[in-house]
């Protein structure tokens, strides 16, 4: 009876949460299925200082909104603030989540007389994780069945013409001849790396990489992702200071998701990353609640108020880590 229970608790142990996947929200943890999806890597600890200093220039200032996209946890990252810096003429320090996968800090200034800072800076630890790429690839399909919440991974979205008949038709010529899902998808990154020459410049989409044959990270990102939910398959990009690479989701032969990187313009990796910049956010279609009227590919630091002319200063810096 004793080696019964024994079992019994450790059957119970087994299925809870801690071990289950959340399939709704895409974002459960690499490890959560037996080693499938991909693994936790190196990781790297460092610390940001990050906010914004406002400044009433030309007279006092009133009403002033400032927002700057902040790291949040995701399976391969974990974000902590460990110090705040809030001066006296700040009336409310707040955070919101956006469309799910991006988080800002929300700072509010009622009144700032001329010439007065209004300062609001937070220092972040954050703890980032490389992605190692899963051994046994021919199990992970294109998802049949998934909840709205995956609707922006599947669309176009601002440079990403997913829904472009030339779009569509490439997808399909490239993937053809590929039997399994993995397979399909490497051939879509594989086409974009070959055919696109990296080149720095103005963001002008996936669509103007594939006729120029030229991009930065940026347009490779774009068209990758593009490729991929032309093909079905959910895609969106992921922000890092300085950079962004795309990454993709398949589900399993048990149904679970995992979300997959790959580095679209660079050093090749696909399926995991050797990344330890902080995630600043991960999507590319948002609706801004200060700038609703048009959709943007990146939540970007933004500034408003009346009176004078506030001046901001956006502060991103790395404190200590990796290269202090």
């Amino acid at each position: 009876m004793r080696q019964l229970a024994l079992l019994f608790a450790l059957f119970v142990f087994m299925t809870s949460p801690l071990f289950a996947a959340d399939e709704s929200a895409g974002d459960s943890p690499p490890a959560a299925s037996a080693k499938r999806g991909p693994q936790l890597g190196e990781e790297q600890v460092q610390r940001f200082r990050l906010g914004m200093i406002i400044t009433a220039q030309g007279g006092p200032c009133k009403g002033i909104i400032g927002t700057a996209p902040m790291p949040t946890d995701w399976p391969e990252q974990t974000v902590e603030i460990v110090e705040e810096d809030v001066s006296s003429f700040v009336d409310s320090v707040d955070y919101r989540v956006v469309a799910g996968t991006v988080k800002q800090m929300c700072v509010t200034v009622k009144q700032l007389p001329a010439n007065e800072e209004a300062r609001a800076l937070m220092i972040v630890e954050v703890r980032r994780n490389a992605l190692v790429a899963p051994d046994e690839t021919d199990i992970y399909k294109i998802p049949e069945k998934l909840d709205r919440t995956f609707g922006l991974f599947l669309g176009a979205s601002p440079g990403i013409e997913a829904r472009n008949p030339k779009i569509k038709k490439l997808a399909k010529e490239i993937t053809a001849d590929h039997e399994t899902a993995w397979d399909q998808v490497r051939a879509l990154y594989d086409y974009v790396r070959e055919k696109v020459e990296y080149v720095e410049g103005p963001f002008r989409g996936g669509l103007a990489a594939l006729r120029n044959g030229k991009g930065d990270c940026e347009e490779m990102s774009s068209l990758f992702i593009a490729l991929c939910r032309a093909h079905g398959v959910p895609a969106r990009t992921v922000w890092v200071p300085g950079h962004c690479y795309p990454e993709f989701y398949l589900v399993d032969d048990q149904g679970a998701g995992y979300w997959f990187p790959c580095q679209a313009a660079g050093a090749a990796a696909f399926g995991g990353i050797p990344e330890h910049r902080p995630i600043l956010q991960k999507g590319d279609n948002f609706r801004d609640p200060e700038r609703p009227r048009e959709s943007q590919r990146y939540l970007s630091e933004y500034l408003t108020g009346a009176g004078g002319k506030p001046k901001v200063k956006f502060v991103r810096e790395l404190v200590s880590g990796a290269g202090k």
